[in-house]
C-alpha cells in the first residue's frame, strides 16, 4: 500500500509514489530558486565603507562567515549561545511576552519535527523501492519496511502535530480576540495561518481516515489516499516552494541574522 498511498480521487487523477517524488522535487526546485533569488538580493549591498554593492550570490555567505568570526560590536557570544539559546529556544521573544513564545516555540518545534519525520519517511520508502527493483529489499532491517517505519512514527507524529496544532490555535486566538494583534494583522499575515491551518488540519484527517480514528470523522476508508494526497501536495507546494516567496523567508532569515549580530537585537 505504501507506493500507492497517493491515488487521487478517480482512476483518472490518479498519482503514483514516483509521480509524488517528482512533483516534491519540482517544489524544492523551487524553493532553491527563490534561495537563489534571496541571496542575490542580500548579497547587493557594499560590504565595506567606500566599496561598490556587490552583485554575487557568495557576497552575503562571505559576510555572514566574517560577521561569525569577527567580535560584534556590542554582543560577543558564542556561535553556539546564539544557536540553542536565541534560535532554538527562541528567549528573546520570551523576554517580551511568555505567551507569544509559547505559540512561537510550539510552531517550531512542531513543524521543524514534522518535517524531519517526513524526511525519514521519505528515504525509508526510497531506499525500500530501490531494494525492491535491485533485489536486496528482503535483506534490509525490519523497520526499514516502508509499512512497519510508519507504525514506528505514528507516536511521535502525533504528538508533535498537537503540539503545531497547539501553536496554531493559540495564533488564531491572539488575532481574533487581542485588540492590538488584530489591529496589526494583514492580509499577508492571515494567508499564512490559513495555509498552516489547512495543512495541519488535512493531516490529521488523512491519517484519522486511513487509522480510523476520531480525525477521520467516520469517512470510509477509500478516502483516505485521496486526503493523504492533498496534505502531501499542498504541503509541498506551501511549505517548501512557497517559503522563499512569502514571509516565512523569516524562518531562515531570523537565525542568520542572530549568528551575524551575536544575538543582538
Amino acid at each position: 500500500m505504501s507506493m500507492e498511498y497517493f491515488a487521487g480521487i478517480s482512476d483518472a487523477l490518479r498519482l503514483t509514489f514516483v509521480q509524488v517524488m517528482i512533483l516534491a522535487t519540482l517544489s524544492i526546485g523551487i524553493f532553491f530558486i527563490g534561495m537563489y533569488i534571496n541571496l542575490k538580493k542580500w548579497g547587493m549591498g557594499s560590504t565595506g565603507y567606500g566599496q561598490e554593492p556587490s552583485g554575487s550570490i557568495l557576497a552575503f555567505p562571505k559576510m555572514l562567515a566574517y560577521q561569525m568570526s569577527e567580535h560584534a560590536h556590542v554582543h560577543n557570544q558564542s556561535v553556539l549561545e546564539t544557536f540553542f539559546l536565541d534560535i532554538l529556544f527562541q528567549r528573546r521573544i520570551l523576554t517580551r511576552s511568555p505567551l507569544r513564545w509559547f505559540m512561537h516555540f510550539t510552531i517550531f518545534v512542531g513543524w521543524m519535527t514534522l518535517f524531519a519525520l517526513s524526511i525519514a519517511m521519505f528515504f525509508v520508502e526510497m531506499i525500500h523501492m530501490i531494494g525492491e527493483k535491485a533485489g536486496y529489499a528482503h535483506s534490509l532491517p525490519e523497520f526499514m519496511n516502508p509499512e512497519i517505519f510508519r507504525e514506528l512514527l505514528s507516536v511521535p507524529n502525533d504528538i508533535f502535530s498537537y503540539i503545531l496544532l497547539t501553536g496554531i490555535i493559540i495564533a488564531i486566538y491572539r488575532r481574533l480576540f487581542l485588540a492590538e494583534v488584530r489591529e496589526a494583522t494583514i492580509a499577508y499575515d492571515s494567508v499564512l495561518l490559513i495555509g498552516l491551518t489547512i495543512i495541519t488540519i488535512s493531516g490529521f484527517v488523512a491519517d484519522g481516515i486511513r487509522t480510523g480514528r476520531f480525525w477521520g470523522f467516520d469517512l470510509p476508508f477509500e478516502y483516505a489516499p485521496p486526503a493523504a494526497l492533498f496534505h502531501v501536495v499542498i504541503s509541498l507546494l506551501f511549505c517548501i516552494a512557497y517559503i522563499p516567496f512569502s514571509k516565512y523567508i523569516h524562518i531562515l532569515a531570523i537565525p542568520l541574522t542572530l549568528l551575524a549580530n551575536k544575538g543582538g537585537e
